[in-house]
């Protein structure tokens, strides 16, 4: 089972395809569960087919076929953690402050189409779209005329500006790539200048992942660059849990960013 999300975007990495064939069919879930939906199907050797809870297939008067197994998607949970803070003069301060964040757990609770029995049942396949002036102008991004006068530069990412060269070689996945910097907050730490040359560290890798995420789900050019890119510096085929984590929370914001108003993501 992928608990984890550093095993899921490398299957992303290594199985060509996946990525887009998950979303076409599971767009109204998270970027990260639509892949652990395809991944569990192919390994129950089902095909890539609509899934819904137990309640909802019983709602659209379909039952689960007795012995199926559910499949496993991520789900947020709020977790209050309790701080201890410095003594007050206040005797009603108790001296602490709770401090909320969010889990993801595996739950349990989706089958999909060919686990259940009943009334006929047909979802549409998405088309991707996405727009990418809408979705700069939804994450306060400014694209500027590129200017930086190294020939071996493809793009730059400058607090929440970005520039990508005329002469890139894929332009979609450079400017995925610059915007990446800007939504995981690599500009507040410094600028960026990416280059061939540029060492294989964790923001380059990160940068990189939400690019290759994203060219896979629009089908554009530039995956396989990307791939290769990110296995250079991958140490052992590995990536750091919580790079990964940030991949797909980065992709997904991106992406929701520039696509036509539409249902809600279903969960994360």
């Amino acid at each position: 089972m992928y608990d984890k999300f550093a095993p899921l975007f490398e299957q992303a990495l290594t199985e060509p395809g996946i990525v887009s064939q998950a979303f076409r069919r599971f767009h109204r879930f998270s970027v990260g569960n639509q892949i652990l939906a395809a991944v569990q199907l192919r390994q129950k050797c089902l095909p890539l087919s609509p899934i819904a809870s137990f309640s909802r297939w019983k709602a659209l008067g379909r039952s689960v076929c007795k012995g199926q197994k559910a499949l496993s998607l991520w789900m947020p949970i709020t977790v209050k953690r309790r701080n201890q803070q410095a003594v007050s003069d206040d005797p009603g301060d108790s001296g602490s402050s709770e401090e909320v964040f969010t889990r993801f757990k595996l739950a349990p609770r989706w089958f999909s189409l060919e686990q259940t029995e009943g009334e006929a049942y047909a979802e549409p396949v998405e088309s991707p779209h996405w727009d990418a002036e809408a979705a700069l102008a939804a994450l306060d991004i400014t694209q500027e005329h590129f200017d930086y006068l190294d020939g071996n530069v493809e793009g730059y990412a400058v607090q929440r500006r970005i520039a990508v060269s005329q002469l890139a070689e894929h332009p979609h996945s450079t400017r995925f790539h610059e915007m990446a910097h800007v939504v995981l907050g690599h500009t507040l730490e410094g600028d960026c200048h990416d280059a061939p040359s540029t060492p294989r560290s964790v923001r380059e890798a990160e940068a990189e992942g939400v690019a290759f995420l994203l060219c896979s789900i629009l089908e554009l050019p530039g995956r396989d660059e990307s791939r290769g890119y990110i296995q250079s510096w991958l140490k052992n085929g590995q990536l750091p849990e919580r790079s990964a984590q940030r991949i797909f929370s980065a992709s997904q914001k991106i992406l929701e960013a520039g696509r036509p108003v539409s249902q809600p993501t279903v969960t994360h």
